[in-house]
């Protein structure tokens, strides 16, 4: 049996842009993206931490060093530039996997550079 656990966590990202004119996603640098251990096209959930909202996405890359969080598609409706989110990753694990599992957890500053990770 499978068991759903935390992958990685970008916590407190500033979303920088909202492109409502695209066919959805959310671009993340991929500098982030490799520090978390998040590919390309992985399904993630977000938490606006400003409304509440909880919804699911996909990664597309950003360029690399820009700090750009851009929601797209539908999902620029639920953020506004500025909110703070968390975005997550899960993975599902074997029983004998569990004990040495630990996720990858980034703390972002308000320009979406790492000041902290666990």
């Amino acid at each position: 049996m499978k068991r759903r656990f935390l992958h990685a966590k970008i916590h407190r990202a500033a979303i920088t842009e909202a492109n409502l004119n695209y066919s959805g996603s959310i671009s993340i640098p991929l500098d982030l993206m490799e520090a978390a251990g998040i590919a390309e096209y992985e399904q993630v959930q977000l938490v606006n931490i400003n409304n509440g909202i909880r919804f699911e996405t996909y990664v597309i890359k950003g360029v690399r060093g820009s700090g750009n969080i851009c929601l797209n598609g539908a999902a620029a409706r639920l953020a506004v530039i500025g909110d703070r989110v968390i975005i997550m990753s899960y993975a599902d694990l074997d029983a004998d996997e569990v004990a040495a599992h630990k996720p990858v957890i980034l703390v972002l500053d308000e320009t979406n550079t790492v000041i902290a990770s666990k």
